[in-house]
């Protein structure tokens, strides 16, 4: 990015090997500067490939403030993070954290500093008090500070009342919250946070960043913060943008978002679905992105000198053209980044094409095909869900939203004949589940939130097995296993090791594994958490080319602005539905004076904080 104060195009962003130094974040004293990154370059070994994870990265991050960490998937933000912590070792150039470099003193930098990866160690047969002992035990920490530290930890991340609860029966978002805790036993001077609010609900994501920002401000802590939820990197005092191993830009949200200007704009179409005006506009000259934004489209230009979207739409002779409705709206962080990634210059597009197939669904349009009455499922005298009604129809995309723990994945794994129910009325595809579960399977496809795949097996052999689990005859499994190679572009990666793809590329074959058998329905558990946002739309354009075909769509999620892509949504929790209808009827069900316009994240969490504070005064 150029320095403050000066305006850039988009080609000005983008930053190579080199310039990083005449940047104003660039400028700071050194003893403003908390992380330093010096033609830092690292590559792995995968096979016979080698992999340029970071290419002559040159950085300075400043101390005292929240730095986001943001690009797509392969980015090189969980290698920059490890380099950070001292777990890896550059090929290349240095970094320096704190004032020490990382290959000369590790030991120094870790004890000074708090990483919480991904996937953070918890121990899920021990107590959150017995976590909280026993990294305060690694980290040297005298028994006689620990009392006033835990008080203080268990009080910022609400865990008081749940010391002897095993970890293994939190909630996401609560382990999330240890997760931290355990992190912070010794108050480190850098907090390194790699991707912490993946797989949360809103109401915890909402929890751990106030955690962080009361870090910061009460402290006075530094903090490098990935993420996959672009709306967070607003709230970022600084970002770095990576992709493919470089930095495309490093600024202020602000001046990001400043460089989309003009290009932005909020369309609608009577007489057309959001879903299908949104496909028609992804296809126009000039259109970097398409979004479905409350019952509107929002849509991102190339430039303001790109031919207008109503003159291009009236070419194509669509009837209610006159009803076309434009508006320019402001530009967010989000569209600075598509634009920036879209067009690098390096970046080879992939689009997602339609799906082709020959689904034969059996269901007329508007038939229920999914029918719930008074469901219950008991473990012991706890009800994971409780009382749950609801139908999904014909063709329909169904969304099931809810916190960590409301039921989600219970009702999910009940409705795949998974786990039987404890009582009431479950039938699937006309198939009561109580009684002909394996009948009803063969008509599903289920798509698990941690992707269900096999690691060790590649691409093709993943295939070969779920369609051989599915009964697929031999001839038509290796015409299905060709069909999913080339329609989801995963030709190229048959035979790589699943375990070895990147995030969007395990969720493309996750997928194509669960429609091996052509199913009338599918089942989706949190099937984007932690992809990047390339890869979601990407997604999302396919789920849409199933549900043209007839396929009827079942989907949980925590990224609030996928339940807009849903006809309609049902909200739970701790096991009850709170609400029922289309986003538009929900968002209009907790508007009021305070809120008049609520987005479905606030929707959904008035709807959650209301439900808690009745069961709070009951």
């Amino acid at each position: 990015m150029k320095p403050r104060g000066q305006r850039a195009g988009v080609k000005d962003q983008r930053v190579g090997t080199q310039g990083l130094e005449n940047q104003g974040t660039i400028l700071a004293q050194d003893d403003e500067i908390v992380l330093e990154c010096k033609n830092l370059s690292k590559a792995f070994q995968q096979g016979a490939a080698t992999v340029q994870a970071l290419q002559a990265i040159n950085l300075k991050i400043k101390r005292g403030i929240v730095t986001g960490l943001i690009g797509p998937d392969a980015a090189g933000k969980t290698t920059l993070m490890r380099l950070s912590a001292g777990l890896l070792q550059p090929d290349q150039g240095y970094i320096r954290v704190l004032g020490i470099d990382t290959m000369q003193d590790a030991l120094t930098v870790q004890s000074r500093i708090g990483y919480m990866p991904q996937r953070f160690g918890l121990y899920e047969d021990l107590s959150v008090q017995e976590n909280l002992d026993l990294y305060a035990d690694l980290q040297g920490i005298p028994v006689f500070e620990r009392a006033t530290r835990y008080q203080e930890l268990l009080r910022m991340t609400g865990l008081g009342d749940f010391t002897d609860r095993l970890a293994g029966r939190l909630s996401g978002g609560m382990k999330q919250k240890l997760g931290l805790a355990c992190t912070l036993v010794q108050s480190p001077e850098l907090l390194l946070l790699d991707e912490p609010t993946v797989g949360v609900d809103p109401v915890s994501r909402r929890e751990l960043w106030a955690i962080v920002y009361r870090l910061v401000q009460n402290e006075g802590m530094s903090v490098l913060l990935s993420t996959a939820y672009l709306d967070e990197a607003e709230r970022c005092a600084e970002v770095i943008l990576l992709h493919e191993g470089r930095i495309l830009g490093f600024d202020t949200p602000e001046k990001f978002s400043d460089e989309c200007k003009g290009n932005v704009y909020s369309v609608s179409l009577p007489g057309m679905t959001k879903q299908q005006l949104q496909g028609q506009l992804a296809t126009l000259e000039g259109v970097l992105d398409t979004v479905i934004q409350g019952e509107q489209v929002r849509v991102v230009m190339a430039s303001e000198a790109a031919r207008p979207i109503e003159i291009q739409l009236a070419e194509k002779q669509y009837p209610a053209i006159n009803g076309l409705s434009i508006s320019p709206v402001l530009p967010r962080f989000e569209d600075s980044f598509i634009t920036l990634i879209k067009t690098d210059r390096s970046h080879q597009k992939v689009t997602a094409k339609p799906l082709q197939d020959d689904f034969e669904p059996g269901s007329e349009p508007n038939q229920a095909v999914i029918e719930v009455e008074n469901l219950q499922r008991r473990f012991g005298e706890f009800y994971a869900v409780r009382d749950l009604s609801f139908d999904v129809k014909h063709g329909e995309v169904f969304g099931l939203l809810g916190a960590n723990g409301a039921g989600k994945t219970t009702t999910f794994r009940m409705l795949c004949g998974l786990l039987p129910a404890s009582s009431g009325r479950l039938q699937v595809a006309g198939v009561d589940l109580r009684h002909a579960a394996a009948t009803a399977r063969a008509r599903i496809g289920y798509m698990s939130q941690k992707f269900s795949l096999y690691g060790n097996l590649n691409v093709r052999q993943n295939l070969n097995f779920f369609g051989n689990a599915y009964g697929l005859p031999a001839q038509q499994r290796a015409e299905r296993i060709e069909w999913a190679l080339a329609q989801f572009d995963l030709a190229a990666f048959a035979n790589s090791e699943s375990q070895s793809l990147s995030l969007g590329y395990k969720q493309r074959l996750a997928l194509a594994c669960a429609l091996m058998h052509k199913p009338d329905i599918l089942f989706l558990d949190e099937p984007t958490s932690g992809v990047d946002p390339l890869a979601r739309r990407e997604f999302w354009q396919r789920i849409n080319s199933l549900t043209n075909s007839g396929v009827t769509v079942l989907v949980t999620t925590h990224f609030m602005e996928e339940a807009e892509y849903c006809d309609r949504l049902a909200i739970m929790a701790a096991g009850e539905l709170l609400a029922l209808g289309t986003p538009l009827e929900i968002k209009n069900k907790v508007a009021d004076k305070q809120l008049p316009e609520p987005s479905m994240e606030e929707a959904f969490i008035r709807l959650i904080e209301t439900h808690e504070h009745k069961q709070n005064a009951a």
